[in-house]
């Protein structure tokens, strides 16, 4: 039985979803109905789409986040491979901020090692040393995950259509360069109301940060879209990651890098 191909309505109508779930903080059926579980193509485009119509409502573009990196999160979500989206100005939060819960619908936090470029990468050998010569600094990471896709109820082609579940960042304020810094061999802890809550390596996240900061170079050359100096890089989580609720404090310690905290708020306005 031959596959059903999505067509530019299904993607446009998958792309509206999305918009509609963001735009009212209620949660949204999976796209997978319109475009397959598994069309790695059509994903992207409703991604694309979704992020189009961000920009030109005034949207920022900030950088990339790498994602489905860990082995632990892929068995948490039941996929098998990574993926990336794109990072905007009105995710990103400072050290320690306080994070308004009306902004996202299902968060979740996890721990990683963010790069910020010191170079285009365009073009040539997009090896890991390579993307390493482009990397200015190193800093350590929260990534609020979050899902428009009702229950986290996702397969891949949901997940990438939703901008890879993102959701919000926050970066650490110790900037290590990279002759200092080793990815592969950091530690990580994650505290949770002052518990562990997840722990991993480097290693955890694609067997190397910088492995995974190379894929995402490549893959974006590949589609049109290179990475820039200045952009940010969430190079993908390096444990587990934990529900995020109000009240709640999680603090990242990232051997090399530091710590990186934040709390979650309130939420004032209910969220489906």
């Amino acid at each position: 039985m031959p596959q059903y191909v999505p067509t530019d309505a299904d993607v446009e109508a998958a792309a509206d979803r999305l918009i509609e779930a963001a735009a009212t903080r209620a949660a949204c059926a999976p796209v997978r109905d319109l475009i397959g579980r598994d069309d790695v193509g059509a994903a992207y485009a409703v991604q694309r789409l979704v992020n189009e119509r961000r920009i030109e409502n005034g949207a920022v573009v900030t950088g990339r986040k790498i994602g489905l990196t860990s082995r632990a999160v892929q068995e948490q979500l039941g996929v098998d491979r990574p993926d990336f989206g794109v990072l905007f100005a009105d995710m990103n939060y400072a050290d320690a901020s306080v994070l308004p819960l009306d902004h996202v619908i299902a968060p979740r936090v996890e721990a990683e090692v963010a790069f910020v470029l010191a170079h285009d990468l365009t073009d040539g050998d997009l090896g890991t040393d390579e993307v390493a010569d482009a990397v200015a600094y190193a800093v350590a990471a929260l990534e609020i995950v979050d899902s428009r896709i009702d229950k986290w109820d996702i397969s891949f082609s949901d997940t990438v259509a939703d901008n890879g579940s993102s959701g919000l960042y926050v970066l650490g304020e110790e900037q290590v360069s990279l002759d200092v810094f080793v990815p592969v061999h950091c530690e990580m802890r994650m505290l949770v109301d002052g518990v562990e809550a997840s722990a991993g390596t480097g290693r955890a996240c694609l067997g190397d940060p910088l492995a995974a900061l190379s894929w995402l170079a490549q893959i974006s050359c590949d589609v049109g879209q290179p990475l820039r100096a200045g952009e940010v890089i969430l190079s993908g989580a390096l444990g587990p990651m934990v529900p995020a609720a109000a009240g709640m404090e999680a603090v990242a310690e990232i051997t090399g890098l530091g710590a990186v905290s934040c709390r979650f708020g309130e939420r004032i306005s209910a969220a489906t």
